[in-house]
């Protein structure tokens, strides 16, 4: 059963103590509510302000457990604190660790703060959860997927568009690191696993897939500088700093160009050109 006056007070409480800086958002000169606003919550919740209000009074209906998600990542919600609100809905609160979606309220802090930098927090599976404006700008929307073409791996195995951000004198390599981490990961989880299913669609549909998991490789690892083609700034040569939560095997990775290099210019005009060529 619901819990509506106990659902809306922690609401209530849980916005009223988050400020703008602490999601990303900027305060504003004449800023005066404590806390953020009900339409800031709203936004970030992606629901309509009257839903959420009615939350908060109590008086709306039973949301459903991807409505309390998409709240709890909306509030910076702790694994507990997720686990709390999804009780005080009626619904069990989902699985915890490598399976789950809930990104943790450190990494994105982190993340909110990266506006001019292209970053993402991946899945162990590659599937991106959430990325800066700048990631957007360097590979498109990659959270826009649904079901296994979440998967990056998935996708470059099934999809020739895949590759299109990378040159092609380094897709022989990624090929074999996709392979090579879904193999560790489907060995970590076991059978049964999302990453073992994800291994068996793709030795079904790839016969490259099929060529490179018979190979049985792992701790095929990636070269130190990342390259991405880009259809208006061409190629850049970025480093990639990954921060990990072991909790939930999600990993924030951040891509950096030497200050003063052809690519750290090409960064500064893809923060103006923006994602408006990247679909």
């Amino acid at each position: 059963m619901i819990d509506r006056l106990g659902l809306a007070t922690f609401l209530r409480h849980r916005r009223e103590s988050l400020q703008p800086e602490d999601v990303g958002l900027p305060r504003g000169p004449r800023r005066r509510t404590n806390g953020l606003r009900r339409e800031e919550v709203a936004s970030l919740c992606h629901m309509s302000t009257d839903y959420y209000a009615r939350l908060e009074r109590g008086t709306g209906p039973q949301p459903s457990q991807q409505m309390i998600a998409s709240i709890a990542q909306g509030l910076h919600l702790s694994l507990d604190e997720r686990d709390h609100v999804f009780r005080l809905s009626g619904h069990n609160p989902p699985a915890r660790g490598a399976d789950g979606d809930h990104i943790s309220p450190g990494l994105l802090r982190i993340l909110d703060r990266l506006h001019d930098t292209p970053a993402e927090i991946v899945t162990e599976l590659g599937e991106t959860l959430r990325q800066t404006p700048m990631g957007i700008a360097l590979t498109g929307d990659a959270t826009r997927f649904t079901g296994r073409e979440r998967s990056l791996g998935y996708r470059w195995f099934t999809d020739p568009t895949a590759r299109d951000a990378y040159p092609s004198q380094d897709r022989v390599l990624l090929s074999r690191v996709y392979a090579a981490g879904l193999r560790e990961v489907a060995t970590v989880r076991g059978p049964g696993s999302r990453a073992e299913r994800l291994a068996d669609a793709l030795r079904a549909h790839s016969e490259e897939f099929r060529d490179l998991w018979d190979a049985h490789e792992v701790g095929v690892r990636p070269t130190e500088v990342k390259r991405f083609t880009h259809p208006e700034v061409g190629t850049l040569e970025l480093h990639c700093q990954t921060l990990l939560d072991p909790d939930q095997s999600h990993r924030l990775l951040v891509y950096t160009a030497v200050p003063g290099s052809e690519s750290h210019q090409k960064l500064q005009l893809l923060s103006v050109i923006g994602a408006q060529s990247i679909t």
